[in-house]
């Protein structure tokens, strides 16, 4: 099915009319979705920010209009966003030359970016050249480019790359003991990915702990429908656990994480199935949803179950906190001296039960968690520490906004005021 959803009411923004700031649409494409936001930068809060999904899939409605939309490809998809953002009705902007830029989510820079950067025909080769290590999401991440590239020629694009934040890793941590030579034929290495969002979670950390981000040891952790950690030492990123593709780490919804890899081989001879069946089961039928056995379609809704003791989703639910729990320790150790694990706000309350599975056990490193705190209802949309005073490590609930980080880059860019080396946010205080 499409579907088209604007998050924030439109009609609450008047249209934008001269003296506005910087422009900005920001889009993180799937093969069948787009989620999308508009800022006037500097202004942290979207204008507007939505998402289309069934995208090439089946006829709808247009739910504003009520008319029959098909969007065969993503080329309509963005079109229609830019037609809704100027829609006389409901829309924010008079004219799309009030766009000043466009920032769009890559997952996989491979080794040749380690900072956003404007886009060009060489960085859409370079984007096409790692596709088969994310194939769901850089396929349509430049389908998606070239289409608004064609839709909004006069403007700048800017590439924001999951894997770019984890560039700081070292040689013991990125490579992999196989042969040496697929790293040089095929770069076979870990590259990490959720970078935007560990980015924005150690910055908002550093805030909280009064401390300059390179003074910061933290463990950070991306809670979504991908779950990634990462192991942040002085503020640069020194190990995290998804590795040359998304599925490596701990369970996911639908990824399996770390798994013997014999398995696959055996599975193989003994059911018959083709790489491409076999890399389909462990990306989109393993995780937890693997684990109940197709009894629940989210993480959401394996964790509800859990919650109710249903057996299979407690079981999903129990593993996926002991692998939680384990990268945790074994990060404590990879950095020695710890200021603060920061959650991500996740699914929601629900996720406070999993904050108490994943710390339960930890108090032998001094690690508290305030269970009142923990369960309060702003953990979903407040920033909030759930440590007791006596942790010796601070802990913390963040929602993460990658959207702003994907804002705040392209604008710069497009204003010629990036510094990747050590960019600054107007997250950086509290």
């Amino acid at each position: 099915m499409t579907r088209v959803s604007k998050r924030e009411s439109l009609l609450v923004f008047p249209a934008l009319t001269g003296g506005c700031k910087v422009i900005i649409l920001t889009l993180n494409c799937r093969s069948q979705t787009i989620h999308y936001h508009l800022f006037d930068y500097p202004n942290p809060i979207p204008l507007t920010s939505g998402y289309v999904e069934g995208i090439g899939t089946h006829t709808t409605n247009d739910v504003l209009d009520g008319a029959p939309l098909l969007l065969e490809n993503h080329h309509d998809a963005i079109n229609y966003i830019l037609e809704t953002l100027c829609h006389p009705d409901y829309g924010v902007l008079e004219s799309l030359e009030q766009l000043r830029g466009v920032g769009h989510r890559v997952v996989h820079g491979g080794e040749n970016y380690h900072h956003s950067v404007k886009i060009d025909v060489e960085v859409l080769h370079n984007i096409r050249k790692v596709e088969r290590m994310a194939p769901k999401y850089n396929i349509p991440s430049r389908q998606a480019i070239i289409a608004a590239m064609e839709l909004l020629p006069d403007i700048d694009h800017v590439a924001i790359f999951d894997t770019a934040f984890h560039h700081t890793m070292p040689p013991k941590a990125y490579m992999y003991p196989l042969p040496y030579e697929w790293y040089e034929k095929h770069r076979v290495r870990r590259y990490g990915f959720h970078g935007s969002s560990h980015l924005y979670l150690a910055h908002r950390a550093a805030a909280h702990l009064g401390k300059p981000l390179d003074q910061c040891n933290l463990i950070t952790i991306h809670l979504d429908l991908g779950i990634s950690l990462c192991a942040i030492r002085q503020g640069h990123s020194v190990d995290t656990s998804t590795g040359m593709t998304p599925v490596e780490g701990t369970a996911q919804e639908r990824r399996c994480g770390n798994i013997d890899p014999g398995i696959p081989g055996f599975i193989m001879d003994w059911e018959e199935l083709s790489p491409q069946q076999i890399e389909e089961v462990l990306n989109e039928k393993s995780g937890l949803l693997g684990l109940t056995g197709g009894d629940c379609t989210t993480r959401q809704e394996v964790l509800i179950k859990a919650a109710d003791n249903e057996p299979r989703a407690r079981l999903a639910a129990d593993l996926e906190a002991y692998r939680l729990r384990k990268f945790i320790g074994e990060y404590l150790c990879v950095l020695g001296q710890c200021d603060a694990i920061v959650f991500s706000s996740g699914q929601g309350t629900i996720e406070a039960d999993v904050r108490q599975r994943v710390l339960h056990g930890l108090e032998c490193f001094n690690i508290f968690l305030d269970e009142e705190k923990n369960i309060q209802e702003r953990c979903i949309h407040s920033e909030i520490k759930i440590s007791q005073p006596q942790s010796a490590v601070a802990l913390y609930v963040i929602p993460s906004d990658e959207a702003r980080v994907f804002c705040e880059d392209t604008a710069k860019i497009v204003l010629n005021k990036f510094t990747p080396a050590r960019p600054d946010y107007t997250f950086d205080d509290l």
